[in-house]
């Protein structure tokens, strides 16, 4: 273990760990559950090498488990300029039916007033441009936007996904229902409707939120100190009916147990000071890292995370700094697979 100073935990360097390219996943495990699972016993310090089905072993009759029911948007797009230039769109967020915020590359041949073409239907006008690489665009398409997008729209995957995806569902959770997102809420991969079953014959409720994965959830940290780090914003929804399932579970002394970091950033954005979660429609920013006090969340299931990410500093968070940085450090020596279609961890 190392003997960190609070000051070094708002280093970015201080979240970095050496990890083998071998080890970053490029294709999902068959089936979902068959991927790894590293549980990790706070309380007690203690380590154990599972497959992901062996986590409903872990679950208690009574606890609550919260997933985000959010479902990936088709959102990359290729299409070209009346040069032929090549243009890649990244979807980012909706403004209204036909203008959306997006990224685009290569930002610097765009101009106000450039057309991208990527089908007979489906065009779009470059309506504004921000200084950090974000565009506003305007789509003109006939018939529904949704029926274009299926038709020409890619999956979104991350940047050290160099694999083709076979399946477009495989980047989505079997509970997917909204859609919105650019990336997928990784930990959520692993569950199969089966599991799910054996999960709520054991007398685990299910519970769903929803929060719209951002790109600005891949954007690295720039800033050495990680206060003065901008968080991206996403959208979240919790119900009124589900804040009060949580409430009530939590005055029973029952564990919330978050199936991701975006299910954790939902729950700590909609509690108040005093752990009550509100039902809320809107959009948050949440930073959570080291010295943070979490109000709902309990357990945690996770996947490996980036090195210096936001992710992993919340991890760091929730687990303690020193055992994460344990935790990674043995689950490389255990050849687990890292990232978006990587294996998984266990925080209890």
């Amino acid at each position: 273990m190392s003997n960190i100073n609070n000051k070094d935990l708002f280093l970015k360097s201080s979240y970095f760990y050496n990890l083998p390219e071998d080890l970053i996943a490029q294709t999902p495990k068959e089936p979902r559950d068959s991927s790894r699972l590293l549980v990790y016993d706070r309380k007690n310090h203690k380590i154990e090498h599972k497959i992901f089905h062996d986590i409903v072993n872990y679950l208690q009759k009574g606890d609550i488990l919260v997933i985000n029911n959010t479902r990936v948007l088709p959102a990359r797009l290729i299409g070209y300029k009346d040069t032929g230039a090549k243009i890649e769109i990244l979807l980012q967020k909706r403004i209204d039916l036909k203008t959306w915020e997006v990224i685009a590359k290569p930002f610097k041949r765009l101009k106000i007033g450039t057309v991208v073409t990527f089908s007979s239907n489906l065009s779009c006008e470059i309506i504004n441009k921000f200084d950090y690489g974000s565009c506003i665009i305007k789509f003109i398409f006939n018939g529904t936007f949704e029926e274009r997008l299926s038709e020409v729209g890619q999956m979104p995957l991350p940047p050290y996904i160099h694999e083709k995806l076979k399946d477009k569902e495989r980047y989505q959770t079997v509970y997917s229902k909204i859609e919105g997102s650019s990336a997928a809420p990784t930990a959520g991969l692993h569950f199969t409707p089966q599991l799910l079953n054996k999960i709520k014959e054991k007398g685990i409720e299910i519970v769903e939120v929803l929060l719209h994965v951002g790109l600005g959830t891949f954007r690295p940290v720039k800033e050495d100190n990680i206060l003065n780090h901008e968080m991206h914003r996403e959208y979240i929804e919790m119900t009124e009916q589900n804040a009060k399932i949580i409430n009530e579970a939590k005055k029973e002394k029952k564990r919330i147990i978050a199936v991701g970091t975006t299910t954790v950033r939902v729950l700590e954005s909609c509690a108040n000071n005093e752990g009550i979660v509100m039902p809320q429609k809107k959009e948050t920013d949440i930073f959570i890292y080291p010295s943070y006090k979490f109000k709902v969340v309990d357990a945690l299931i996770t996947n490996f995370h980036l090195p210096e990410s936001t992710l992993i500093m919340l991890v760091s968070a929730f687990t303690g700094y020193d055992e994460t940085m344990e935790i990674y450090k043995e689950a490389v020596k255990e050849k687990y697979r890292f990232f978006s279609f990587g294996d998984a961890m266990f925080i209890i």
